[in-house]
């Protein structure tokens, strides 16, 4: 069963993405649905961390849903933003700080399973949501760091089906980016 969940969630996760490439504000519901499942996947695998990002994803799920049906025309929804030097300095800091900060509690406060790597890759992708829901250029590469890191912490828990997921997350992850690319220049121009 617990498999069955999983494959579920991985499928709905990859809807997710592929949909977000294309800008559709359908994702969203895609991304509600596998994080659901997903949490259950995780708390069962003693990624607590994990487990708490999906809870968060559902905020955030609802959050991107709403930020996203605020753009009315097909121009809005093509308008691609990106960061300056300075908020990709404060972000990164965040991400540490929190990483071992929580990392350290974790290890110290509960049989977790790589509680810093977890709280790594669970900060970063709260950070990374964040840039989604904005439209940021850059969440691609956040992402892409983080699912790299990713693939090794789900295989290491057995977790294969989640970790092949993540292995299809780069290569989206590589188009999605590509994507978005073109689009912030065309903007530009």
């Amino acid at each position: 069963m617990d498999l069955i969940i999983e494959a579920i969630g991985a499928a709905l996760a990859i809807a997710y993405l592929l949909l977000a490439l294309k800008q559709n504000v359908y994702c969203w519901f895609a991304w509600i649905a596998s994080s659901c499942l997903y949490l259950y996947v995780m708390y069962q695998a003693n990624l607590y961390m994990e487990a708490f990002l999906q809870i968060f994803y559902l905020a955030m799920g609802f959050y991107g849903l709403s930020q996203w049906k605020k753009m009315k025309t097909p121009d809005q929804n093509l308008f691609v933003r990106t960061w300056n030097l300075k908020n990709h300095i404060y972000a990164i800091g965040l991400i540490l700080i929190l990483t071992l900060s929580s990392g350290y509690l974790m290890q110290h406060l509960s049989n977790a399973a790589l509680p810093f790597v977890d709280a790594f890759t669970t900060w970063g992708a709260i950070v990374a949501t964040y840039m989604v829901a904005k439209k940021l250029l850059e969440n691609w590469i956040y992402w892409f760091v983080i699912d790299f890191i990713s693939v090794f912490i789900f295989a290491s828990r057995g977790l294969y089906t989640t970790s092949g997921l993540f292995i299809i997350y780069l290569v989206i992850i590589f188009f999605g980016y590509k994507s978005w690319a073109k689009i912030k220049l065309t903007q530009d121009a």
